[in-house]
């Protein structure tokens, strides 16, 4: 019985990794001055890698159906920028992303995961 228990422990345990760290089933979208549409639900943003011009301004409109507190602020870093997340109400994150590189976005639990992928020159 014990081996069984133990067993499944780690089973649950490696589900868990894979699901929230390993796992890449995200989709990907591209804009060059719309706003782009992500939904914060069910542990995953979608999409979750984002292609943006540098040095243009971008919006990002975050709907979140997720009803967790992980879900309640996302977090990009190297760009200095955070925001609370209703539940239910689009909240519109608009910044000018001035230089070209990837950067992570995520819940402060690092459990929601994506990315924002800055292509173009940097602005002088």
């Amino acid at each position: 019985m014990n081996i069984a228990v133990n067993i499944l422990g780690i089973f649950v345990a490696a589900f868990i990794v894979w699901w929230f760290w390993i796992s890449k089933r995200g989709s990907e979208a591209r804009t060059d001055g719309d706003a782009v549409s992500i939904l914060v639900d069910g542990g995953v943003y979608t999409p979750s890698v984002i292609h943006v011009p540098a040095g243009k301004p971008v919006t990002l409109r975050f709907l979140r159906k997720d009803q967790s507190p992980c879900a309640e602020k996302v977090i990009f870093s190297g760009l200095d920028i955070s925001a609370d997340l209703p539940v239910g109400r689009p909240h519109d994150l608009s910044f000018i992303p001035e230089k070209a590189g990837e950067y992570d976005f995520t819940c402060q639990m690092a459990m929601y995961r994506g990315r924002l992928v800055v292509e173009g020159k940097t602005k002088p």
